[in-house]
């Protein structure tokens, strides 16, 4: 891996699938996000909350037929372990099944390097949920009157 000087922001995920049906449809997609270089996966791993909340960690043999994820194999660097899974799974519903992803966005790893340099600190980070985006989209156009503009 590279020096923590060189990588770009890591992010996670957990990707809650309802009633374990994981249908891979998206795992192309991540898997066209790693050939174009624009994220690397430090981890993924899956796990399977009961109906009972125990905690089951699920290799990828556990995940069925349906769908191919032979190409993931190797691709965690075990950052996370059972604790982790355990936290992950406190997001999730009874029944059901998650995918936790550990990625560097490469994207930005430049742009990091360069601020690191310059002395520049990471001092907040965050995500704002697309609905919570929309619903502010929304609320801004019903303030504009048609044709004019929102600063008046």
């Amino acid at each position: 891996m590279d020096s923590v000087e060189e990588m770009g922001p890591v992010d996670y995920l957990v990707i809650e699938f309802p009633g374990n049906r994981m249908t891979g449809e998206a795992f192309p997609l991540l898997v066209d996000l790693v050939d174009r270089r624009i994220i690397r996966i430090i981890d993924l791993a899956f796990v399977r909350k009961e109906t009972d909340s125990s905690v089951v960690a699920l290799e990828l043999q556990d995940l069925g037929d349906e769908t191919d994820l032979t190409v993931f194999e190797g691709a965690s660097a075990r950052v996370l372990d059972q604790s982790d899974l355990d936290e992950a799974a406190n997001a999730l519903e009874p029944g059901n099944s998650a995918a936790v992803l550990i990625y560097e966005n490469l994207w930005a790893a430049p742009l990091a390097g360069a601020l690191r340099r310059s002395g520049a600190q990471l001092v907040a980070s965050g995500r704002i949920p697309v609905q919570a985006l929309l619903a502010a989209l929304d609320a801004t156009e019903e303030t504009v009157p048609p044709g004019g503009s929102a600063a008046a």
